[in-house]
This record gives C-alpha cells, structure tokens and sequence, in this order.
C-alpha cells in the first residue's frame, strides 16, 4: 500500500513539474493581455483538452511506439532521462526549455486567436518532456509485470494536473500580480530541482534495465 502511495505521489509530481502550468500562465498573460474574458476562457479550455488528449494519447500508445520503432525499454528510459535533465536543467537556470515554445512559436502565436491548441496546449503544456514522462511512467507501470493500478496512477496524474493547470490558468492574472515574475521563476527553478531528480531517477533504471537485458541476460 505504502509503495503504491509513493507511485502515485511520485508519478504527479513528475507530471505536475514538467507541465509546469504556473511557469506558462506567465507567458498566457502576456500572450492573451488583451482578450477578452469569454476569448480567455475559449484559450484555456482547449489549451488544457489538446495538452491532456496528447499525453493520454501517448499514455496508450506508448508500447505499441515501442515495438514499431524497435526500441527498447531501457534506451528509452535513458533518453527520455537525459531529456528530461536537459529541461529541468533549463528551468533551474530560469530560462523557458527551448523544447517547449520556439520563437516563431511565439510570434505566430501573437497573431492567431486559436492559440490554446499552439502553442498554449501544445508544445506548451503537452511538450517532448511532457510526453516522454508520460511514456515512461507507463513503462515503469508495465515492469516486471502490468500494474493496472499503476497505470491508473498516471492517468490520474494527468487529469489532477490538467484540473489544476486550469484553474492556474483562470486565475492566472491575480496570480501573476501576487506572486510576481520572481515568484513564478522561483517556483520554476523549485519544479527544475524535482524534475532533474526525476531524471537521473529515471537514466538509473535505464542503466540498470540495459545491464540486465544487454549483459546478465543477453
């Protein structure tokens, strides 16, 4: 029961870091500063159903991308790791994950009124990291055996995070105004520090799955 606890808390907590929804209600406001309320609101429904539909699209797909690609558990493990390293790194340092929102992002961004799908809800919300958090969670529910009650755990975790990333995006002006850009790149570096130590988390078992599959039992 404790180990299943320590599943679930771990696997939103990797998911709420990478998605960050406080890090991107900062560039929301600015993004939307002068929509209206109802335009808001259209923004940030479909920001959080394209970002929740793209990673439950890749929660179940993720071993049927495996066998297509021939790609094994183990590689994956450790490059969806480095990944998310590179992005938490990223974040501790302050600096929005390029993997996330390029800069003709942004700028075709500011000229569209469809910007909850791109780039609000994707690659925003729903980006690389995003995804390949998602792949792996469901890959460490599969192993040694199918978990269904840890593949319910991440699921869950996609849908507690995408509740809460909606309310932070409706709330997002009072926010920004109380906590203030120093605040928000304060939390930022916080869900940086988390999500580095769910990537070295996750290049460990890598090493110790290629270990096992590569070298004990070749």
């Amino acid at each position: 029961m404790i180990e299943e606890l320590l599943f679930a808390l771990s696997t939103f907590g990797a998911v709420f870091a990478i998605v960050n929804p406080i890090g991107a209600a900062s560039f929301f406001v600015v993004l939307t500063k002068d929509y209206p309320p109802d335009l808001r609101m259209r923004v940030i429904r479909r920001a959080v159903v394209a970002a929740s539909g793209t990673l439950v699209l890749f929660g179940l797909l993720g071993n049927y991308i495996f066998m297509i690609f021939n790609t094994s558990i183990p590689a994956f493990r450790i490059a969806g790791g480095i990944l998310l390293f590179m992005i938490g790194f990223s974040m501790i340092q302050g600096e929005r994950p390029k993997s996330q929102l390029t800069v003709q992002d942004r700028e075709e961004a500011l000229q569209k009124e469809a910007v909850g799908i791109v780039p609000m809800g994707i690659p925003m919300l729903a980006g690389p990291g995003a995804i390949t958090t998602v792949l792996v969670l469901i890959t460490n529910a599969a192993e040694p055996q199918l978990d269904l009650l840890k593949m319910a755990d991440v699921f869950l975790a996609i849908a507690a995070t995408m509740i809460i990333t909606f309310y932070i995006l409706r709330s997002s002006d009072s926010m920004f105004r109380r906590m203030g850009r120093m605040g928000i790149y304060a939390f930022t570096r916080i869900m940086g520090l988390l999500l580095t130590a769910v990537a070295v988390q996750f290049v460990i078992l890598g090493v110790k799955g290629a270990i096992d599959l590569y070298f004990i039992h070749p």
